[in-house]
């Protein structure tokens, strides 16, 4: 839940603060490494610093250190990543933006046996797509379940089009199945409105990016599964019992989520990889 003043405020300028296992020692600690290193994660502030708490906008300060240092934010996970067990035959590894950051602390019984978080706040398609080695495939899992694109339409990272966006998913698609990891392409959740970037209109968007990805999973023998019919509030915005702000589902949200990612995870894992 959003549970301080600096949550809130962060989750209105590029969703949830990033919440979990910290990759390496704080910038506090230790200064970052140039170049290449074996500790490249050293001095990456993973978590906000007294530094940043003590600015004029905590929540900027911090991202805006951590994506210099670190763009893709493959610190966030490291260390959570080294010390994992082996791989069973069911693993499943979310990945995604701030909706499946916080879907772990909201929904925790999706993520019972062997379920992995990997979501991370404001991130983009081309973030994501940057990490896919170390927070997937690296990850051996049987399933990968890839919800990602609103912080495309957002505008996140800059300007983009629906082309560059299919791009990125389509590459992550391409690089679990030649892994021998199957697929679950997540609808993209309805939003009539970004809180922080209140000037995209992203209804149209969100329709177009949704209609590729039910027929690029349908031609890719891909598992879809379809968020945006059960959270629709019949104008392409989000049902407003069901999130916190329009864009983040609150845990009634989560729970009508929570039988369609089960359904979805059974239908891919009857699928030969």
């Amino acid at each position: 839940m959003l549970r301080s003043a600096l949550l809130v405020a962060a989750s209105m300028v590029l969703g949830p603060l990033a919440t979990g296992d910290p990759a390496g020692p704080s910038s506090a600690t230790a200064a970052p490494t140039v170049g290449v290193s074996e500790q490249p994660c050293r001095g990456v502030p993973t978590q906000p610093t007294a530094a940043h708490n003590a600015s004029a906008d905590p929540y900027q300060s911090w991202m805006r250190e951590w994506l210099s240092l670190d763009w893709g934010q493959l610190c966030r996970y490291q260390a959570a990543n080294a010390r994992l067990p082996p791989a069973t035959a069911v693993r499943v590894v979310f990945l995604g933006d701030s909706i499946t950051d916080n879907w772990i602390n909201l929904d925790p019984d999706l993520f019972r046996t062997d379920r992995l978080d990997r979501g991370i706040s404001s991130q983009t398609t081309g973030q994501m797509l940057l990490r896919f080695r170390a927070d997937v495939l690296e990850l051996h899992p049987a399933i990968v379940h890839i919800l990602a694109g609103t912080n495309d339409i957002a505008g996140n990272t800059g300007s983009t089009s629906l082309a560059i966006i299919e791009g990125n998913i389509a590459s992550m698609a391409e690089l679990a199945r030649a892994h021998g990891v199957r697929v679950i392409l997540a609808s993209i959740l309805p939003v009539a409105q970004y809180g922080w970037h209140s000037q995209v209109q992203p209804i149209a968007s969100v329709s177009a990016l949704n209609e590729w990805l039910r027929a690029y999973a349908a031609r890719e023998r891909h598992v879809y599964v379809d968020y945006y019919a059960v959270l629709n509030d019949g104008h392409g915005g989000f049902k407003a019992e069901l999130a916190y702000d329009g864009v983040h589902p609150n845990p009634a949200g989560y729970a009508a989520m929570h039988a369609l990612a089960e359904a979805a995870i059974a239908r891919a894992l009857a699928n030969p990889p």
